[in-house]
């Protein structure tokens, strides 16, 4: 069974940085793509992030150049490097196989101002 677990959200001030983390279990097909979203409350969900098997790298306008994917080298576990961050991005941020469709338990980031 495919499993998507996140972690690494928390507070963080303004200005301030964060790397939140989602280990990625299951068919290899599966995760062969793999996208972060957000949902800040009372916002539509939004993509964020995408990285490919192949190390491709898509970016959301609001956050190219202060967001970096990554994976390990494995590519068991998916990274969100967050810079800058400014009390837009306080959210729900969520872990997604690109394909298949499971979506992590999502980790909280909250920026204060």
């Amino acid at each position: 069974q495919i499993q998507v677990v996140e972690s690494g959200g928390g507070s963080v001030q303004t200005g301030g940085s964060l790397r939140l983390s989602c280990a990625v279990s299951g068919a290899e097909y599966c995760t062969h793509d793999m996208d972060w979203y957000r949902q800040a409350p009372g916002k539509e969900r939004e993509f964020v992030s995408r990285i490919s098997r192949r190390g491709e790298r898509t970016y959301a306008d609001s956050v190219k150049g202060r967001f970096t994917i990554s994976q390990d080298n494995a590519k068991t576990i998916v990274y969100l490097q967050m810079n800058n961050l400014s009390a837009d991005d306080t959210a729900m941020y969520y872990c997604k196989t690109h394909w298949c469709d499971y979506w992590g338990q999502g980790t909280l980031v909250i920026v204060s101002s």
